[in-house]
């Protein structure tokens, strides 16, 4: 008790900071502290505890005993841990994508975190950070990532277009200009009926570059995520114009992650009572930690990997899994006037199949498609009916694939039905090129010639970039590792020596605007160097590289543990208005 007294001034845990738990972690050990802590404990530090406890025998890192106190050590610790968790996500395989991402972060870092909190609540540096990850998690290429840090940068006032020309690039610069044309969509028209929208979306697709619109389509997304301080009125105007303009675009330019998030945030603000039914109803089949489609996926992964005679046909396997979105589903109740348990593709899932190389693949891999369907058939109960053999009978575009719906109910309790898609990987990649077409239909072009233009612009774009982006010679970064860890090394060893030195320490964090830069990289180097040479070398550097992500783990977990509490929080506020209209609104759906 004295421990916690000592280190935490505060009766109430709930506020126990990240470094009160480090210095804890130091002292004694996580089953001590959650043994002898003060009750009741609130969920965040509870949840940090037991982490702690959890690392503390999975092979985590150990906390270092210190950590850098100085502002230099920690901008370092930021740029390192914001980059290693950007280019974790991102398909990296050039230098020049790791060296704009680099000085971007070198340069927007210290900006951001001087600024004070946005309305939400969080940090200029958090909501800068959290666009980024969006689009990583989207395989956007450097430029495109760069250009959303920076532009919570530029919305600051801490940078020009012109400044991010000449220290970062053109290209960076014109996503910029363009993402400031691209705001201004939604004042071009009054009133956003079906027409209006339409014709919106069908300018934008037209006339915008397609990577600016996908960044403006990041940004709507992360501010609909963080709404709720926003009043009601204002909420559900913002719900309705990313409703009828964002969602339908992110759908057009092919990000369907992007498309189903923004309609299912729209529809929760717009018509939370309807929102809360269907989410209530899918969470009524969730068992334990594991969602159902992953459970289903898991299983039928096995299942197909185990059969001999199918592992004989390909050599490769991946099933795919998804639910149908919130708003989707909902659509469907009130379009077709089913219950809930008709809905045949709540659950869905897509095997894909790569069969093994020779002179009668084609022939191999359909018949290995409809041995996957005899497993399937002996895993779950077929609802014959809705079978739909597309392999044998293609569409007129040419689309192959085997549809089926299983009942995947057991005895105790009923399931929605479940849609399974089995093909091969030439049958997925000519699916994917019908898919384009049709989103640019969804999207507003109806002109196929028109849809064929724009296919091409959006190919010879991201050709370009990625043209733009090959390796070149740098006199600068010299040795760049390719692997993970060893790019940001790379990076910091300019000269190329293999080791880091206190000069390239304090090069760092004047670049990063740190007034005494010499005092702090003496602190750093003084922490990190084992061996006491003057210089770290790359295990030296591995070792600090661990205990920066094992930091950052922790904050990240904080950060989810926020959100759920928010959400449940949400939840029990609305409870009694969804409670009672939620028994209104599935009484009229029944008749």
């Amino acid at each position: 008790m004295e421990l916690f007294s000592a280190i935490n001034p505060s009766p109430d845990l709930h506020f126990l900071s990240l470094r009160s738990l480090t210095d804890c972690h130091n002292l004694a050990p996580p089953n001590l502290l959650l043994r002898h802590c003060p009750r009741p404990l609130k969920p965040l530090a509870r949840y940090r505890l037991l982490y702690l406890r959890a690392s503390s025998t999975s092979g985590v890192p150990d906390l270092p005993a210190t950590v850098p106190e100085h502002a230099g050590g920690k901008l370092v610790v930021e740029l390192i841990g914001a980059f290693n968790e950007l280019t974790d996500r991102m398909n990296l395989n050039s230098t020049s994508s790791s060296v704009i991402l680099f000085v971007t972060l070198k340069l927007s870092i210290p900006i951001l975190q001087s600024f004070p909190l946005l309305p939400d609540g969080r940090s200029p540096l958090s909501k800068a950070l959290s666009v980024a990850l969006i689009l990583a998690d989207l395989q956007m290429d450097a430029e495109v990532i760069s250009a959303g840090i920076l532009r919570e940068v530029m919305e600051a006032g801490g940078i020009s277009i012109q400044e991010v020309k000449n220290q970062i690039g053109i290209s960076t610069a014109h996503l910029l200009h363009e993402l400031l044309r691209v705001k201004q969509i939604p004042s071009r028209v009054d009133i956003f009926d079906d027409d209006s929208s339409a014709a919106l979306r069908r300018f934008c697709l037209t006339y915008y570059d397609i990577r600016a619109l996908i960044l403006e389509l990041a940004l709507k997304l992360d501010s609909m995520r963080h709404l709720q301080f926003l009043p009601r009125y204002q909420q559900q105007m913002l719900s309705l114009e990313v409703l009828k303009i964002h969602a339908p675009l992110a759908f057009a330019v092919g990000a369907n992650f992007l498309s189903l998030q923004l309609e299912d945030l729209s529809f929760r603000y717009l018509f939370p009572c309807s929102y809360f039914y269907v989410d209530s109803w899918l969470r009524s089949h969730e068992s334990g930690s594991k969602s159902l489609i992953e459970t289903y996926k898991d299983k039928l992964e096995q299942s197909l990997k185990n059969d001999p005679i199918l592992t004989e046909m390909v050599e490769d396997i991946s099933v795919k899994g998804r639910y149908k979105s919130r708003s989707s589903t909902m659509k469907k109740l009130l379009k077709d006037g089913r219950k809930l348990e008709e809905v045949n593709d709540i659950l869905g899932l897509r095997v894909i199949l790569k069969p093994r190389s020779g002179m009668d693949s084609s022939e191999m891999g359909e018949r290995a498609c409809y041995q996957a369907g005899e497993i399937i058939k002996s895993q779950w109960k077929e609802i014959p009916h809705r079978t739909k053999d597309y392999i044998a009978r293609p569409k007129p575009n040419g689309y192959k694939s085997l549809h089926m719906a299983v009942d995947v109910s057991e005895e105790s309790k009923t399931k929605p039905l479940m849609e399974i898609q089995i093909r091969t990987t030439e049958m997925d990649k000519l699916a994917a090129g019908g898919t384009a077409s049709h989103s640019l239909y969804k999207g507003g072009l109806t002109d196929p010639e028109e849809a064929k233009r724009l296919k091409a612009k959006m190919l010879a774009a991201a050709e370009l970039a990625a043209l733009r982006l090959k390796d070149f010679p740098s006199s600068n970064y010299k040795g760049i590792h390719t692997d993970q860890r060893g790019r940001v090394f790379g990076l910091l060893d300019k000269n190329g020596d293999g080791r880091i030195s206190i000069e390239e320490l304090v090069d760092v964090m004047e670049d990063l605007g740190v007034d005494a830069a010499g005092e702090d990289a003496r602190e750093m180097m003084q922490l990190l160097d084992s061996n006491s040479d003057g210089s770290l070398s790359s295990d030296e550097f591995d070792f600090f590289q661990k205990q920066v992500e094992f930091i950052r783990s922790l904050e990240n977990r904080d950060d989810q543990y926020k959100a759920i509490l928010n959400d449940k929080l949400q939840n029990d506020d609305d409870s009694g208005l969804i409670q009672v209209y939620s028994e209104e609104l599935g009484n009229r759906l029944a008749t």
